[in-house]
């Protein structure tokens, strides 16, 4: 009997847990959308349709993607409700860094313009110095022809 309660107290704990964590990376991908959204119709940016989430305790999360010549992308992410949360590296298939946020005060997004199609991976990480743990979102965004 003693056993059974145990085991309903740990699966009541898991859901909820699952389910605060659920929550609060729902909140940030919310946060991303305005980055792609913009401020004005001329900087909107679509999404690609992923969201891309990870939960970050002391590590990097990998995302593999292709982006096409020509285009132009937005890469916006997200820990919270503090924009700089948030490092971002885009690295083609050697590891070689095409670019990195780190250089930038860890800008929650950032635009550029791909001269050739290129399979890339994006990774993410928490800063360190400010936030250890929590909900990683990135989202891809490409410009909206008029």
């Amino acid at each position: 009997m003693h056993y059974k309660l145990i085991f309903f107290f740990i699966l009541f704990v898991s859901i909820h847990t699952n389910s605060i964590f659920s929550q609060d990376c729902e909140s940030i991908v919310d946060i991303c959308k305005k980055y792609l959204d913009g401020n004005n119709k001329k900087a909107k940016f679509v999404s690609d349709g992923q969201i891309y989430t990870a939960f970050l305790d002391r590590e990097k999360a990998e995302f593999k993607t292709t982006f096409f010549g020509g285009t132009i992308y937005r890469i916006a992410t997200s820990a919270g409700k503090e924009d700089m949360y948030v490092i971002f590296s885009v690295r083609d298939e050697l590891g070689n860094v095409l670019f990195t946020n780190k250089n930038y005060k860890n800008s929650p997004y950032w635009d550029f313009k791909v001269p050739s199609t290129i399979p890339v991976i994006i990774e993410t990480e928490l800063d360190m110095d400010k936030k250890v743990t929590g909900c990683a979102v990135m989202l891809i965004g490409f410009k909206k022809n008029n």
